[in-house]
């Protein structure tokens, strides 16, 4: 058995040199659509380092946020106006207003900056 170790700034567990599970990404990989059927060794690494830079990406946007209002500790509220300040994460805006009966549910609980609402969003 080898022991953990630092490689590349990442622990080195047995999986390698990443540290989300390798094998569940392979199954998601899979339940992505019914044409794939066949997943190379590498893809899932690719697609485990990519996941890594974008949680650390999101992470470090929110804390910045989380700091800009004298807090030292991050909230989701804090991921929730990192992402509508980034137009990189606008893919998720979906995820931070969630639809109910057709209109926006508790619309008023996410800080929004610049005086933006949802309603400018759609647009």
């Amino acid at each position: 058995m080898r022991q953990a170790g630092a490689y590349s700034g990442v622990l080195y567990w047995k999986t390698g040199p990443h540290s989300l599970p390798l094998a569940r990404i392979k199954k998601i990989m899979k339940k992505s659509g019914e044409d794939v059927k066949m997943i190379s060794g590498e893809a899932p690494i690719v697609f485990s380092k990519a996941c890594e830079l974008f949680i650390e990406e999101l992470t470090r946007r929110s804390w910045m946020v989380a700091m800009q209002s004298k807090k030292r500790m991050l909230h989701k509220e804090d991921v929730a106006s990192a992402i509508l300040a980034t137009d990189l994460f606008d893919f998720l805006i979906g995820l931070i207003f969630h639809e109910s009966a057709g209109e926006i549910a508790d619309e008023t609980t996410v800080s929004m900056p610049m005086e933006m609402s949802f309603r400018d969003l759609s647009a």
